[in-house]
């Protein structure tokens, strides 16, 4: 009997060798077809033979670490809100509105959450990192170097602004009596220092409760991917709704950092003195409404849920 069959040929493709690119080739059939034709190499990434490089500096302390995260967030959302504060200030609401302050502050919060929120939990906010230490998020010895770093970010992300404005404010406000609105926040002139710090307790308050909503687990989280988002439109919908009070601080870092740096910029120190030492609102009041916020979501929402039984 023949090996084959007479109508058919062997197949030898088994017993060959692999043709050079036939992966690639394969693959050009399955829609890679724009691929470059190029054989596999084992040459080092140049971009990843730098990066090894530097990682003899990578710092090994976890809290440090969490430190830089707050510092970079909390720079990153103040170089957005503060330049956006400044652009319509300056130009008269002809370069922006208050939408535009609004859309721009929730995008700086954004991009500062995608940049620190897989190191440090991404607060950027002292009334955020405070409510985490009530309710056992957060170490209690965790909170100086939070709360440092957020004063820091926010002091640097002013001067880069300060800096990028300098011409337009020796223009607009040489004796530097009117613009310093446009780093740190104040009351409008028919607002009372009583309203004012109801505003920023309730506000807050609202604030924190929105977030530990976002990230509970066990209801319906935004997910790593929606939560930058999800906080996006929580601080855009706050300015909406509760920001020409007080332009809506609600994080004493954010205030009191560009404050301070405002103090030492020319402007003096009748930051800490206007509004009858309107200073000390945006800062306790955060921190109280924060710490309320939290724990009305903590008491009617978090701790009903069912607890999980071992199988």
């Amino acid at each position: 009997m023949a090996p084959f069959p007479s109508n058919q040929t062997p197949d030898v493709s088994a017993n060959q060798a692999p043709q050079p690119f036939e992966e690639l080739d394969a693959k050009r059939d399955v829609s890679y077809i724009d691929m470059p034709l190029t054989p596999k190499t084992t040459s080092v990434n140049p971009a990843d033979a730098r990066l090894a490089s530097l990682s003899r500096f990578a710092v090994q302390s976890v809290h440090l670490r969490e430190c830089f995260a707050e510092f970079l967030g909390t720079f990153v959302m103040i170089l957005f809100g503060m330049g956006v504060n400044n652009q319509v200030t300056n130009s008269q609401d002809a370069n922006g509105t208050w939408l535009s302050i609004n859309m721009c502050w929730g995008i700086g919060v954004l991009i500062g959450v995608y940049c620190t929120e897989g190191i440090s939990g991404a607060h950027l906010n002292t009334a955020v990192t405070l409510a985490h230490c009530v309710y056992g998020r957060l170490p209690w010895w965790k909170a100086p170097g939070y709360m440092i770093s957020q004063v820091l970010g926010a002091f640097a992300g002013a001067f880069v602004i300060w800096v990028m404005q300098w011409q337009n404010l020796n223009v607009i406000d040489p004796d530097r009596e009117t613009t310093q609105s446009s780093f740190a926040t104040y009351p409008s002139d028919n607002i009372s220092n009583y309203t004012a710090f109801y505003t920023e307790v309730v506000g807050t308050g609202m604030l924190l409760l929105g977030i530990y909503a976002i990230t509970d687990q066990r209801n319906r989280p935004a997910g790593p991917v929606g939560a930058p988002f999800a906080f996006c439109l929580l601080i855009m919908a706050l300015g909406m709704c509760i920001g020409m009070n007080t332009g809506y601080a609600i994080n004493p870092a954010r205030d009191f950092g560009p404050r301070l740096f405002t103090s030492i910029a020319g402007w003096g120190s009748k930051v800490f003195t206007l509004r009858d030492h309107y200073f000390w609102i945006p800062i306790v009041g955060p921190l109280i409404g924060g710490v309320i916020g939290a724990g009305l979501y903590v008491v009617l929402v978090e701790i009903h849920h069912p607890r999980q039984t071992l199988p």
